[in-house]
């Protein structure tokens, strides 16, 4: 955790100099406690790098596609030259991201993951899939991740002005 810590304090020390006076001096605080409160539920003071890297990814003003390239970065593994992601490491990721909407109350039982994986994986022979089948099922939007683009869509929408008035 002093790892994270480190690094969420170095990321909102250049979001605030990049932005002066739009980042909370607590920042880097509040989040490294919601990594722990979705990561470290027994108290062990340990969270995966890789589960925190890809909260921030999924929390981030990016767009749906840079964020999927992302999480595929992470957990796809080298296979000479291209990258894969097996079906163990799509159940990890879905697994990680689903701790987000679970801090709110709105988790997915292990069956989710279950499904989701096998429905990404429908009409495989291998036991990896390459990015383009990962990205393709993930526009899909599966109902285990659908909060991802609803948030994302949520988030976008909050920067369109128009220039109506209303009586």
């Amino acid at each position: 955790m002093q790892q994270i810590s480190r690094m969420l304090t170095k990321l909102f020390q250049r979001a605030r100099f990049e932005k002066p006076g739009q980042v909370d001096p607590r920042a880097a605080e509040f989040t490294l406690s919601l990594l722990v409160a979705m990561y470290d539920r027994s108290g062990t003071g340990y969270v995966k790098i890789r589960s925190a890297a890809v909260a921030l990814i999924a929390l981030s003003g990016d767009t749906l596609l840079a964020k999927y390239r992302a999480f595929f970065q992470f957990y796809a593994v080298p296979d000479g030259k291209v990258a894969l992601i097996t079906r163990s490491a799509l159940r990890n990721l879905l697994t990680d991201l689903n701790q987000i909407p679970a801090i709110v109350g709105e988790s997915c039982t292990l069956s989710c993951v279950e499904i989701a994986t096998r429905d990404c994986f429908h009409g495989v022979l291998n036991s990896a899939i390459v990015e383009e089948k990962f990205l393709s099922w993930l526009r899909s939007e599966p109902a285990v991740l659908l909060w991802l683009p609803t948030c994302y869509r949520l988030s976008a929408t909050e920067m369109v002005s128009h220039q109506a008035r209303c009586r």
